[in-house]
């Protein structure tokens, strides 16, 4: 397998958005376009596909720096997701330590993810990583759209 990543490009939205739908975040493309653009121009955020030589973008990482008045600057992985059929290969892993090394560089102390609940396969990764679990807490979330 011949895999290497990069940072991701606008010509990347129909795929990260697919990738989005399987991690459970159905996204066309032009939500997705949107979205990288507007990431692609806040240097606070990166976002880096694995490329395979045969299949294409198989995986992609957001991570954004988190800077807070109650602790030092860390970062956060905002997403990850690696395609169904390249899973186990070791490249979720390379992609986080991507992250990793992007957060190192601008000073983070510590990177976050948060993960769903009823993803365990998903925690059992991120521990065989080295991540700690740190806290367990419930999300509120409000629209701030208008009601119709």
């Amino acid at each position: 397998m011949a895999l290497r990543i990069r940072p991701a490009q606008p010509e990347d939205a129909p795929a990260l958005a697919a990738l989005a739908g399987q991690l459970g975040y159905p996204t066309t493309p032009e939500e997705m376009a949107t979205r990288l653009q507007a990431l692609a121009e806040d240097d606070r955020h990166a976002v880096f596909v694995a490329v395979e030589a045969d299949d294409g973008i198989v995986g992609w990482i957001h991570v954004y720096l988190c800077p807070l008045v109650i602790a030092d600057l860390g970062a956060e992985i905002g997403g990850l997701v690696v395609d169904e059929a390249h899973r186990s290969q070791g490249i979720g892993a390379w992609l986080v330590r991507v992250a990793e090394d992007w957060a190192r560089a601008r000073g983070c102390a510590g990177l976050t993810v948060r993960a769903n609940v009823v993803r365990q396969r998903a925690h059992a990764f991120y521990r065989r990583l080295g991540f700690q679990e740190v806290k367990v807490q419930r999300v509120f979330y409000k629209s701030l759209q208008e009601e119709r």
